[in-house]
C-alpha cells in the first residue's frame, strides 16, 4: 500500500513475479492481493501490459485506512484511555504537542 500511495497515477506496477520475489511470498498470494486491489479500484489491469495505479488510488486507500482507524483502532484506544483515567484535557494537550 505504501508503494501505491507514493506512486504516480497510472504508473505501472511491478509484475506478480517481481512482487513475489521481492517480498518472498508465493505468487498466488500476490495474485489474490492484486485481485483485491483491483476489486477495490485501487489498481487496474491493461491486458498484456500489466497492472497500473488507479487515478484515485491514494484517496481510496486513505478512506479505507480512516474507516479502519475509526471503527477498529479508536474503540480500543478509547477503552485504554478510560481504563487509565486520562482526561480529555490531558489527551488534547499531548495531541497538540
Amino acid at each position: 500500500m505504501e508503494q501505491i500511495m507514493a506512486g504516480k497515477v497510472e504508473e505501472r506496477m511491478p509484475s506478480v513475479r517481481e512482487v513475489a520475489a521481492l517480498m518472498g511470498v508465493n505468487p498466488n498470494t500476490v495474485v489474490r492481493t492484486f485481485d483485491h486491489l483491483q476489486a477495490n479500484e485501487i489498481i487496474f489491469q491493461r491486458r498484456g501490459v500489466g497492472y497500473f495505479v488507479g487515478a484515485d488510488a491514494r484517496e481510496r486507500i486513505l478512506a479505507e485506512q480512516r474507516r479502519e482507524f475509526l471503527e477498529d483502532d479508536l474503540p480500543v484506544i478509547r477503552k485504554r484511555i478510560n481504563a487509565l483515567g486520562i482526561t480529555i484535557e490531558e489527551l488534547t494537550k499531548h495531541l497538540q504537542q
